[in-house]
């Protein structure tokens, strides 16, 4: 039997705003645990919570850019549950008037599919802290400055079919919130999570199979891998007749495994009530047209104007757009140097290359606008060629504020040679130390021309431009 894949994802966004939702703490990630809490945010009775409104500005500002209604009058509601992780025994959330509904995404996966994806709503809550397990095993240790650090919670409707659609949809979502600042969608600091809720079903089939939920996976490639897992291990079990039980699974990235942690929750088990302590919120429709108006140019338009204005092929302009810090880099050093291929060109040999091979995240990019233009216009001058332009541009990249381009070159002697008479010197002396290789091209083995550019490209430590080496070492041929 042919088995066809359901998913619908929920996906925690942390809002970069400087306090928590409900207090004046801190959110900045990290610091000793339990510093960054107060009596608000970890529930003690008698405080009382108040709406930080940078949150709300930046929720309606999400749901906008996803399309989505947004609710003129909603509210908070307390979700009542224990878990370690949450002191005051319940969370503030909302459920029956979230703040956005019936919005959209559309994306297209790596292998060219269009995919449209349904929201179902967006709605703001409080985060929960975290737990530090012993090494040992024997204790757990609740860190609280996460508790009432805001999100925005963002539950699809069950269009997924593939982890392929998925990862397209949170990198949409990621590109999106960065080009928003509302978000740095840090998978690795939790910034940006997801659930994902999945079941099985005879291919062809209308009716959904009994889901189950794995929280909070924070990789791309662990949500892969947990899809691929949980879904094999559905069809496996539904094929010797078991029945798969509605709970949620926790994924064990390490053991590459999903494991049971607690049946699923419905609505009525957490005992939902309107939040007492927070009045309801009117969004004025003045406000919702200062944010839609103030939105910015996202990645698929800047992949349009790339195209129009630069001559920039798609594929590469979806990757420099695709990441809001490499898309301001390009920018920024274009209208610098005024040669958007060169920079082109740059990004993707280079930076790509530094990013997938050393690990080197767009955001942690420091290189200076002016520099990367200055370089560029070097090599656009044939000062340096592109092969000596690699090494130059690699320690620029990883140089500190005080790295000069110019002194660089010089202290090093990489600047290109020109000089025909010098490199006909080395042209014969090649010839000389090759004498076999010289009359094997006497005898018609004219391939051995590319050894002869490549001994004198060496013999001048790459310096020599080699349009220059090409023309004297076919003068020189042509003499024997």
């Amino acid at each position: 039997m042919e088995w066809e894949i359901v998913m619908g994802l929920e996906v925690h966004v942390e809002l970069a705003t400087k306090t928590k939702i409900f207090c004046s703490c801190t959110t900045e990630f990290g610091g000793a645990p339990n510093t960054h809490c107060c009596p608000v945010c970890t529930g003690m009775p008698g405080t009382l919570p108040v709406l930080n409104k940078k949150v709300l500005e930046y929720a309606v500002k999400a749901g906008l850019a996803l399309n989505c209604d947004i609710t003129r009058y909603n509210k908070f509601d307390r979700k009542n549950y224990f878990y370690p992780d949450l002191p005051k025994a319940y969370q503030i959330s909302q459920l029956y008037l979230p703040f956005a509904r019936d919005g959209h995404v559309d994306l297209i996966t790596r292998s060219g599919k269009e995919k449209t994806v349904r929201i179902h709503e967006i709605h703001m809550e409080e985060d929960a802290g975290k737990l530090i397990h012993s090494a040992f095993g024997d204790a757990t240790f609740p860190d609280y400055n996460r508790c009432g650090v805001p999100l925005i919670e963002i539950v699809s409707e069950p269009d997924f079919r593939t982890s392929e659609e998925v990862i397209a949809y949170l990198e949409k979502l990621k590109t999106t919130f960065e080009y928003l600042g509302i978000s740095d969608c840090k998978m690795q600091e939790g910034s940006m999570r997801a659930d994902v809720n999945l079941s099985v079903r005879p291919k062809g089939s209308e009716e959904f199979g009994t889901r189950t939920e794995m929280k909070n996976i924070n990789s791309f490639k662990a949500i892969e891998r947990a899809i691929a897992f949980e879904s094999a291990r559905q069809i496996e079990a539904i094929e010797k007749g078991e029945k798969i039980v509605q709970e949620t699974r926790r994924w064990d990235d390490n053991k590459g495994k999903t494991f049971a942690m607690r049946s699923k929750e419905n609505a009525q088990d957490y005992r939902y009530f309107p939040e007492p302590d927070i009045p309801p919120i009117s969004i004025e429709e003045s406000t919702i047209a200062e944010y839609t108006a103030a939105m910015p140019e996202f990645a698929g338009e800047k992949v349009v104007r790339y195209g129009e204005e630069f001559g920039i092929a798609k594929a590469d302009a979806e990757i420099i757009a695709g990441s809001k810090y490499l898309a301001k880099l390009f920018e920024e050093t274009v209208a610098i140097c005024n040669n958007p291929k060169e920079v082109r060109y740059w990004i993707m040999m280079q930076i790509m290359y530094f990013m997938n091979e050393r690990g080197v995240a767009p955001e942690d990019i420091k290189l200076d606008p002016k520099k990367f233009a200055q370089f560029v216009n070097i090599v656009a001058a044939d000062r340096i060629n592109k092969q000596t332009g690699k090494t130059v541009f690699e320690a620029m990249f990883f140089g500190d504020d005080s790295f000069d381009v110019e002194a660089y070159i010089k202290e090093n002697g990489l600047e290109q040679v020109d000089d025909s008479e010098a490199i006909r010197e080395a042209v014969k002396a090649i010839f000389a130390l090759n004498p076999a290789t010289v009359e094997q091209y006497k005898a018609g083995q004219t391939k051995v021309v590319g050894f002869f550019v490549g001994q004198v490209m060496r013999e001048m430590r790459g310096k020599a431009k080699p349009d220059t080496v090409n023309k004297v070492v076919a003068e020189e041929l042509s003499k024997l």
